[in-house]
């Protein structure tokens, strides 16, 4: 008896030290560099520039290989631009509950290639000019490197590129450049 509980701690050990190899949590934050790409205002001589926000939320990364992992993220993101004309100036901010998935591919021990699709869902919208027509869905490809400082802390850089449109009434998509630092427990 007292064997069959040895072994099945010892089971439950490896168990649990394969698992926390396997699985990993943590959190993540970093500044965003947003813009939009298109023409929102045709008729109109616009000049648009980018708007610098943040995101923020929880990150997971699945170890599948020695050298290949997917990572699913659960993000507050906010994106948009700045429109100007004839000196006023119009914001476009919009938030979103962001969900990317990405396959990433260790060039070494701690430096990543990472690459894959985003999911995301309008939970925000603020604009100077009174129109709600954002979008509440947005679709997008994800590429960037991460680096791994320490067992637990990462940086990350990221190109975001929309794939649909983030508007009801203009011809504009998401672009976003995202620097992220994050602690895997």
């Amino acid at each position: 008896m007292k064997k069959i509980i040895v072994a099945a701690v010892l089971f439950l050990a490896t168990s649990a030290t394969m698992n926390a190899q396997f699985l990993k949590l943590g959190v993540k934050a970093g500044v965003n560099f947003a813009s939009q790409t298109g023409d929102a205002f045709p008729e109109q001589d616009f000049d648009k520039e980018g708007i610098t926000s943040f995101h923020a939320g929880l990150v997971a990364e699945l170890k599948l290989l020695e050298k290949f992992s997917i990572q699913p993220e659960l993000l507050y993101s906010t994106q948009g631009a700045n429109y100007k004309e004839a000196g006023q100036e119009f914001k476009n901010k919009l938030g979103y509950l962001s969900i990317p998935v990405m396959a990433k591919f260790y060039l070494t021990k701690s430096v990543s290639l990472e690459v894959g699709p985003q999911a995301s869902f309008l939970l925000s919208e603020k604009n100077d000019f009174d129109v709600k027509n954002a979008e509440t869905f947005d679709f997008g490809l994800n590429a960037g490197l991460g680096l791994k400082i320490t067992e637990g802390l990462f940086v990350q850089a990221r190109y975001g590129l929309g794939l649909t449109e983030a508007s009801k009434t203009a011809d504009i998509k998401n672009s976003v450049v995202q620097l992220s630092a994050g602690f895997m427990f």
